[in-house]
């Protein structure tokens, strides 16, 4: 049974612009269409949902024993999941701070070596490809590799009722979002797969060879 986390990238409650938590539809979007397929699901985590520690300090800071609650179970989440949904409106041409604020509370070796996905929206019409760009380095330091597809979703208010459901062209946006989710399923398959056979955090034997077995770049074999 594959299981991904749908990261919602909003903490807003408060209006104008209407509906305050516009993300919220985007991400149910994700968990649907996840959790609608043979041996998967899906859950959003939502960080008002948490309570986070003020002034900041990240899990991997604290003595073991003396971890929040809210933190000690997300990171087993993050740990125990195939990959990752990354949902976030655009900030100034970048992600939303919510969500840049949430995954820095964890660190990389939580994530490495799975996939994740980007999934922006806005009420206009770019759908926050801006912050979708900005993602792809945040998230590859993280370790969690985002796959090449993409989903932005623009006028999402329009497109998503408060449910998840689109509330037209239902066929042609379950086919795009599909596209992305698709790629991220197939990495976290292999990732999986893989890893059964190779420890990722160990060192490949390939690379273990004595220096005087091997040829320096360039240089002539004897």
């Amino acid at each position: 049974m594959a299981h991904y986390l749908i990261f919602l990238g909003s903490t807003r409650t408060s209006t104008p612009p209407s509906p305050a938590r516009l993300g919220e539809r985007v991400a149910k979007a994700c968990e649907r269409l996840l959790s609608s397929l043979p041996h998967t699901t899906a859950e959003i985590i939502d960080p008002l949902a948490l309570n986070l520690s003020d002034p900041f300090k990240p899990h991997f800071a604290y003595a073991k024993a003396d971890v929040p609650e809210d933190l000690a179970k997300l990171a087993d989440k993050i740990a125990a999941a195939d990959g990752y949904v990354m949902v976030s409106p655009e900030y100034n041409h970048s992600m939303s701070p919510a969500l840049s604020h949430l995954l820095n509370h964890f660190g990389a070796s939580l994530f490495t070596f799975k996939p994740s996905a980007i999934v922006t929206y806005s009420m206009g019409q770019w759908g926050g490809v801006r912050a979708a760009v900005a993602m792809r380095a945040f998230l590859s330091e993280l370790g969690c590799l985002p796959v090449s597809a993409m989903v932005h979703v623009p006028k999402a208010q329009e497109a998503l009722n408060e449910d998840g459901q689109f509330e037209q062209e239902q066929a042609r946006w379950e086919s795009y979002f599909g596209r992305t989710l698709g790629q991220l399923m197939w990495w976290a398959e292999a990732a999986a797969s893989y890893k059964q056979q190779v420890d990722p955090t160990r060192v490949s034997p390939a690379f273990k060879t004595a220096p005087a077995q091997r040829n320096a770049p360039g240089s002539e074999s004897n």
